[in-house]
């Protein structure tokens, strides 16, 4: 299978997460990146009338997880611990996560994530650390 193939069928196994339904994102994958688009909606505002910092860590932990994952063909990875780092506001337009792989070894990955808001102004920056499951990427999951 080729690096495409692989970064194709991860993505349609992400969109088809029925959690995914809410979110309505857009998830890019490549060699050791991944960008993840969120669009705003109120649904996500928390009391003061912004996104709840929730939707901050979906965005920055899906874009490092699959970064990660871009580089591991035969396991879903899981996230060990993230570190996220919330820098602004938003509360209209999209959120865009960008996240890149820092460190890579058989079964430990450490991965960073930023996001900016539709302004291309930093609202947030995470870190984590991901290791392999026993789950295979296999049609059953969505891998196809």
């Amino acid at each position: 299978m080729s690096n495409e193939e692989h970064y194709r069928k991860l993505e349609r196994m992400y969109l088809r997460a029925p959690g995914n339904d809410f979110y309505a994102p857009t998830l890019t994958i490549s060699h050791a990146a991944a960008e993840l688009i969120i669009p705003i909606d109120q649904r996500f505002y928390h009391s003061g009338g912004g996104a709840h910092g929730s939707v901050y860590f979906k965005a920055l932990d899906d874009a490092a997880f699959f970064a990660v994952n871009s580089l591991v063909e035969d396991a879903f990875m899981l996230t060990v611990t993230f570190t996220t780092y919330l820098t602004g506001a938003i509360s209209h337009g999209e959120m865009r996560a960008k996240g890149h792989v820092v460190h890579a070894a058989r079964s430990f990955f450490v991965a960073e994530s930023v996001v900016h808001d539709s302004e291309g102004n930093q609202i947030g920056r995470g870190s984590g650390t991901f290791t392999r499951s026993r789950v295979q990427l296999t049609p059953e999951i969505g891998y196809e």
